[in-house]
């Protein structure tokens, strides 16, 4: 079988992911790789066939997403041509982590094309919403990528087709350690405001990785590196605890290694409030911000155990051969008639005239 593995590159949880599931899909199909987006760190160091800019979210510097940036970058025409011009017609399937060139490509062109993506199961009816609801939020989670059937990663198993996170081999067979300091990845904000907040603990080193420096120093109790893969997971597996975003993989990780864990989702980022929504069931603290009337909440998480315990088993083959399974699932699915003038723009993309 020919295979489109497609992966959004907006973030480093995507990427992560794909370490671990690419050699297992190359041992199970005839496997082509496309990668879209341009905000991730990590390499993936597999060969990508295709490489498309997509859709990303910039991020800014002050705890959310930069919103003026990202539609500076959206360049909705260039957007739609590698939408009609991408060829999944070649592949009998397309597996879709969360990225919109090749989902609405199989959707106009009625190419099958299954989800493997923790998007996925946050759509799932089950899965936990933060108390502040936001329809159009959700609707655009739904309509990004869109696919029908797929299976999904989240904190918990909330359907059937819903599994814990795929914990990277580098985490489940490092050594993990404690030397003391604190790790910290929160890309939505700039070193300036991180050194500010986090150097009144002062008797605390922190590690901070940020996408907007380019070379290394320390300034009072703060040791700042550009974002490498290499360094953070070596800072990682050796802190006391972690201070992220609200994204998925990163927290996951810590959990499992049994770290402590503080998440501080995006703002206008409806997803991490989803991801935080999940790891506050496991009695992970979430801040809103970084303001000041925060820090005897960071205070109390510093001086105290957090002691979590998760079970994240090891089923990424299964879950492999689950999602292979599920292209006979096309057959019982009625095609949906997308005609080619439909799509002129990105709010088309988001809103389509056939779902409203």
């Amino acid at each position: 079988m020919k295979v489109l593995y497609a992966i959004q590159a907006t973030g480093n949880g995507h990427i992560s992911r794909a370490t671990e599931i690419i050699p297992l899909l190359k041992k199970k199909c005839d496997l082509d790789i496309l990668i879209s987006g341009t905000e991730a760190e990590v390499k993936l160091n597999h060969e990508v066939k295709y490489k498309r800019k997509g859709f990303s979210y910039v991020f800014g510097k002050k705890g959310g997403i930069d919103f003026y940036a990202t539609f500076k970058k959206m360049q909705s025409k260039r957007f739609v041509s590698e939408i009609k011009n991408f060829p999944v017609e070649d592949y009998d399937l397309v597996i879709n982590d969360f990225e919109p060139v090749s989902a609405w490509a199989c959707k106009i062109k009625h190419v099958p094309c299954v989800s493997m993506s923790h998007q996925f199961a946050i759509l799932d009816k089950n899965a936990p919403r933060p108390d502040k609801f936001d329809p159009f939020a959700l609707m655009v989670l739904k309509y990004y990528a869109p696919c029908k059937i797929g299976v999904g990663f989240h904190f918990k198993k909330y359907s059937e087709n819903i599994f814990t996170p795929v914990i990277r081999k580098e985490i489940r067979n490092a050594e993990i350690s404690n030397k003391g300091h604190y790790t910290v990845y929160l890309p939505a904000y700039s070193e300036e405001k991180l050194i500010k907040f986090l150097g009144q603990f002062k008797n605390v080193r922190w590690h901070i990785f940020s996408k907007h420096t380019k070379k290394s120093f320390v300034e009072k109790n703060c040791w700042v590196r550009p974002v490498n893969n290499d360094d953070f997971a070596e800072s990682f597996v050796s802190c006391e605890g972690i201070i992220s975003g609200g994204g998925f993989e990163t927290p996951a990780e810590a959990l499992y290694m049994g770290k402590k864990v503080i998440v501080i989702p995006m703002k206008n980022q409806y997803e991490q409030h989803c991801n935080a929504a999940g790891a506050k069931q496991f009695g992970v603290p979430v801040l809103k911000s970084l303001k000041n009337k925060h820090a005897d909440k960071v205070k109390h998480w510093l001086e105290n155990e957090q002691n979590i315990k998760v079970d994240f088993p090891d089923e990424t083959d299964k879950i492999i051969d689950l999602v292979l399974a599920q292209r006979k699932s096309f057959k019982n699915l009625s095609k949906e008639k997308f005609s080619g003038d439909i799509i002129q723009s990105p709010a088309d993309i988001f809103i389509p005239k056939a779902a409203l």
